[in-house]
């Protein structure tokens, strides 16, 4: 229905539909292997507000890679899904319904939101602006080969800070402000302060697990 609204509003191209429609799917997919695995029956409250968030992210990769100009729509469907990142978590905590599972469906929203922002924010100021919304997954990618980066971190408000504050500077980027390249360029700046000083702990409190004949494990 959404995908038919803008089709309608901003004259979708071919490849928005269908990026739009595969999105659908493999959010759908996705979601519904994470909560046959998690044991549960059906989303929470606060899932179906993620999930409303996660189905306003379809529409923003819609008119990105249809390449519509509908700069307007873009980034008042962006800056909606963004506000509703600040409620989804009010209601997990108020309704008791907070989970690992609606916690990493937050999580990968927010990612993929700012990767497709990222993308087209980079289509006007350049390729490295790419490297905000791709961090988070090579982050993970590189976890494959080196585990020790999935180690536990301690709380940070200055992670969670500068995690919402990537939506906020690219989607103003996005909106044409006056120095919108610097916008970008502070969110990359401080993304990858971030993350190197959690990668700098989680290299410093790494675990190197031993062979079967060795006892224990040894803290780096």
């Amino acid at each position: 229905m959404l995908l038919g609204l803008l089709g309608r509003v901003a004259d979708l191209e071919p490849a928005g539909w269908i990026a739009g429609l595969a999105y659908g799917m493999a959010t759908w997919t996705l979601l519904g292997g994470a909560v046959r695995r998690s044991g549960t029956h059906a989303i929470g409250p606060a899932d179906r507000v993620t999930l409303a968030r996660g189905l306003l992210v379809g529409g923003v990769t819609a008119l990105v890679v249809s390449g519509t100009g509908q700069t307007a729509l873009l980034v008042s469907l962006a800056g909606v899904a963004l506000a509703l990142d600040f409620v989804d978590g009010q209601v997990a905590r108020r309704t008791g319904t907070a989970s690992a599972l609606g916690a990493r469906f937050d999580m990968e929203v927010d990612a993929f939101l700012i990767l497709v922002l990222s993308v087209h924010v980079a289509l006007e100021f350049g390729p490295w602006v790419l490297a905000i919304g791709l961090m988070r997954y090579v982050f993970v990618a590189a976890s494959w080969a080196m585990p020790w980066l999935t180690g536990p971190l301690l709380p940070s408000f200055a992670r969670k800070a500068v995690a919402a504050a990537q939506g906020v500077l690219l989607v103003g980027a996005a909106s044409g402000l006056p120095y919108g390249d610097a916008l970008a360029g502070v969110a990359l700046a401080a993304l990858t302060v971030s993350f190197g000083r959690d990668v700098r702990w989680l290299w410093r409190t790494r675990v190197v697990f031993r062979s079967a004949s060795t006892e224990g494990c040894t803290h780096v």
